[in-house]
């Protein structure tokens, strides 16, 4: 900084420590009182800068450091601006300075992390590895740094570096649960489930499904009875689902062997699932699918549903138990919809392209993407699109696409229509869970980032043998897949 004569010292001085001590509106005073007498001192440029910052107005915070580095190319301004740069989301700005921090602050752990993150949200992978790796040789103590790696590692499909990073973060915060739970996510992804399933118990859903039930059941679902995998030949066991709709129809798979461990199995499932599963009994005595006073519901031991597959200890390809036709549909309610929507010789092809994009946007399909199949001859085309993004088939009215989603409450609606279907298309979504539980073919449609369960090898699905995967070809590209299925259906 500048000398400052003895009057703008004091106020400086006065300034900082206002700043410091949070009075941040009496600091931006004496701050502007000195930029009166001295309109190029670069520090009480990146001061304000801060100061609004801390005061969340993003905007005024970079106009005041791009100024300070228009008067001082400090490598702490540049420190400070990429930070204004991430919370306003201006990761273009942050990437083109890349030349200038190699070549002048090559060192500058900061600048290379926040570098790689920008890069990251840009969706540019290979960049942002490049940049974590850098950055990660000057602090390798970064958690962080590690943790970003390893995911960008598992989008790329380096499935095995993503472990080795994701290790190295267990190493810097042992027996963090974020650290487990990704690694068991990972683990998976290469089908090394003896591993995966055991850190998979560090997930968040199954944390709150049992606060859930605990807060339900005070005295009778507690830690001390949480089933650990034990003799239950003798009691009453209650599974209760933990996570969204197609994760419980997959893991459903597990009820009929549970079912053999204990007297009796009281299975709680969502109420648009709990039509489906009366029908599908899979081994349960009893379906619960809304509350139950304590003092009128009986168990011993409880457990999430996405517990069952380690606490049954299943091994190798016992994993995928049951990989298809463990789920039916009503036959006269099927025989309702045949006659209502399906009574024609054409091709019969669901489709759906959303799902809750409250967990994921990636797996969003914007609807016309469609359009090129429905041109294929002696095809008809029924919409299961249902409540959010049903508005979506507008764009596809004119290919006179039915809609038979608007009329499917429950799953066993949804169930009884597919039953008359000869291929499902639709996006990662408890749609294609079902179609697979119940043998129906079907083409699920996966963004570029795969989930876990589909694995490395996507020649094939491991959870369902009617099921042929299709992945994007790179980030955002659905034309590309599309073109794809296109060729498939040709």
């Amino acid at each position: 900084m500048p000398k400052l004569d003895e009057e703008v010292k004091k106020i400086f001085d006065v300034g900082f420590s206002l700043h410091q001590q949070g009075k941040l509106e009496e600091a931006e005073v004496a701050y502007n009182e000195i930029l009166k007498n001295n309109n190029e001192n670069a520090e009480i440029y990146n001061l304000l800068g801060v100061l609004k910052l801390q005061q969340n107005d993003v905007i005024s915070a970079i106009h005041f450091i791009e100024q300070a580095i228009k008067k001082e190319e400090n490598e702490y301004f540049y420190e400070t601006l990429f930070q204004a740069y991430i919370r306003a989301k201006l990761y273009k700005q942050i990437t083109s300075y890349e030349t200038l921090v190699l070549k002048k602050f090559p060192q500058n752990f900061s600048l290379l992390f926040n570098l790689a993150l920008a890069y990251k949200n840009l969706k540019d992978n290979k960049k942002a590895i490049l940049f974590y790796d850098k950055a990660l040789k000057i602090n390798p103590t970064s958690y962080d740094g590690w943790f970003n790696l390893a995911h960008l590692y598992n989008i790329e499909g380096e499935v095995k570096n993503a472990i080795s990073a994701l290790k190295i973060c267990q190493k810097l915060r042992p027996k963090d649960k974020d650290t487990e739970y990704f690694l068991s996510l990972a683990y998976m992804r290469l089908k090394d489930y003896d591993k995966g399933l055991k850190l998979f118990e560090n997930r968040f859903s199954k944390d709150t499904a049992f606060s859930l039930q605990n807060k339900s059941y005070p005295n009778k679902a507690t830690a001390k009875n949480l089933w650990q995998g034990e003799d239950i030949k003798n009691k009453t066991l209650l599974v209760y689902y933990e996570a969204g709709f197609g994760d419980t129809i997959m893991f459903a798979r597990y009820l009929p062997l549970v079912a053999n461990r204990c007297k009796k199995l009281i299975f709680m499932v969502q109420k648009p699932l709990a039509p489906l599963f009366k029908i599908n009994s899979l081994g349960v005595d009893e379906i619960i699918d809304s509350y139950i006073p304590e003092q009128n519901i009986d168990f011993d031991v409880h457990v999430p549903l996405l517990s069952l597959p380690y606490l049954l200890k299943l091994k190798g390809e016992r994993v995928f138990a049951y990989p298809e036709g463990y789920l039916k549909a009503d036959e006269k309610l099927t025989k309702v919809y045949k006659e209502k929507f399906f009574n024609n010789d054409k091709i019969k092809v669901g489709i759906k392209w959303q799902g809750n994009t409250f967990f994921d946007m990636d797996r969003v399909i914007p609807s016309e993407e469609f359009l090129p199949l429905m041109e294929v001859e002696n095809t008809q085309y029924y919409s299961f699109q249902t409540f959010e993004g049903s508005e979506d088939i507008s764009k596809l009215k004119q290919n006179n696409i039915i809609n038979i989603g608007k009329d499917l409450i429950n799953f066993s609606q949804t169930a009884a229509a597919l039953s008359n279907l000869d291929l499902v298309i639709c996006n990662d979504t408890s749609l294609a869970h079902l179609a697979g539980a119940m043998g129906i073919p079907c083409w699920i449609i996966l963004p570029y980032e795969v989930n876990w369960r589909w694995h490395t090898d996507l020649t094939k699905c491991d959870w369902y043998d009617c099921v042929k995967l299709f992945r994007q070809h790179k980030i955002g590209d659905w034309k590309g897949v599309f073109e794809d299925i296109l060729n498939e259906m040709v």
